[in-house]
């Protein structure tokens, strides 16, 4: 019986902080007009695009027992590469393709260092995240680079209707969909249950047959691949690439991914709960934004609330023993 409460408090607790947070800001009534609105729900949810696509990702990261905290560099880098090759003249749909995939190629460098020379994945992300940063602006030449105007790109985020909340952006049912892509592909394949398993005990993994390194490489990469993605959304969405956007998003994701209930030890999260996690973290920006709190009170909100969700982590593995 405790097991399944914990199973249950593990698939709801999300939901319950998510209406707390909706809740509090509901006691506020100079901010309520705005907040409960289509128009700023709309707002919210294409907020959530980016920090969502790349809590995916994360999420199959932490669950093996990783982490990466390159992701923030990553889709500054992608946004940087998808303005140039649009700026170049390369069709959108190959352009497309060639910011994902960067972000894919940049997940495997990462996985191949981690699971070919053994090394600590704080370490090596933390080193990757100053080599694709610098990459970046090297690739823009420090400065910004506007995608064309009449770009299909600048379409995936676009807000029409913007004071209505239909219809929503095209970024966040891409969003809806990779999640659902991979709920699956966490929970129902053969791929899924290594990573949960190697982030368990990778020792006892390796003991079952399970080829780590090579899981290894593939989780980096697969989540390599949807921080291309949230690149390609934060271009759309600036309409330009910019090399010094993005700075901390990594802490943003992991915060989502840890809010949403994964344990940073490994072996536990859900694609769910970092959702929901995401979506939290978009709620306290633009309630503290509606009620005019300054910057530096939504960092420090934002970081007490990360301190809690993992003091619950470490409380509820506690109980578990």
């Amino acid at each position: 019986m405790p097991g399944l409460v914990r199973r249950w408090l593990d698939v709801v607790g999300p939901f319950l902080g998510l209406l707390l947070v909706l809740g509090l800001l509901a006691l506020s009534e100079e901010a309520r007009p705005f907040i409960f609105t289509g128009a700023n729900f709309k707002v919210v949810l294409t907020q959530t695009v980016i920090v969502a696509i790349g809590a995916l990702g994360m999420t199959l990261v932490i669950v093996s027992g990783g982490i990466d905290l390159s992701v923030g560099s990553v889709v500054a880098f992608t946004s940087v590469l998808g303005a140039r090759l649009l700026v170049a003249g390369v069709h959108p749909a190959w352009a497309v393709a060639g910011v994902i995939a960067a972000g894919g190629i940049i997940g495997l460098l990462n996985g191949a260092i981690i699971a070919g020379l053994r090394m600590l994945p704080f370490i090596v992300t933390l080193g990757m995240m100053g080599v694709v940063r610098g990459a970046a602006k090297w690739l823009s030449n420090k400065q910004t680079v506007s995608a064309p105007e009449d770009s299909p790109v600048n379409a995936i985020m676009a807000r029409v209707k913007p004071s209505e909340l239909l219809p929503l952006p095209h970024g966040v049912w891409i969003a809806v969909a990779l999640a659902a892509l991979m709920a699956v592909v966490m929970n129902r394949t053969i791929f899924g249950r290594h990573a949960f398993a190697i982030g368990s005990n990778e020792a006892t993994a390796r003991l079952c047959g399970i080829r780590v390194r090579w899981t290894k490489l593939w989780i980096y990469g697969l989540a390599g691949l949807f921080f291309g993605t949230s690149g390609l959304m934060q271009l759309s969405r600036l309409t330009q690439g910019d090399p010094s956007v993005a700075v901390g998003l990594e802490l943003d994701i992991i915060a989502a991914v840890v809010i949403g209930g994964a344990s940073l030890s490994g072996g536990t999260g859900s694609v769910l709960g970092a959702m929901i996690g995401a979506l939290i973290m978009a709620v306290l920006r633009n309630g503290t934004n509606q009620l005019g709190w300054e910057t530096y009170v939504q960092e420090i909100l934002i970081g007490v609330v990360i301190v809690l969700a993992v003091g619950v982590d470490r409380f509820r593995h506690a109980r578990a023993r």
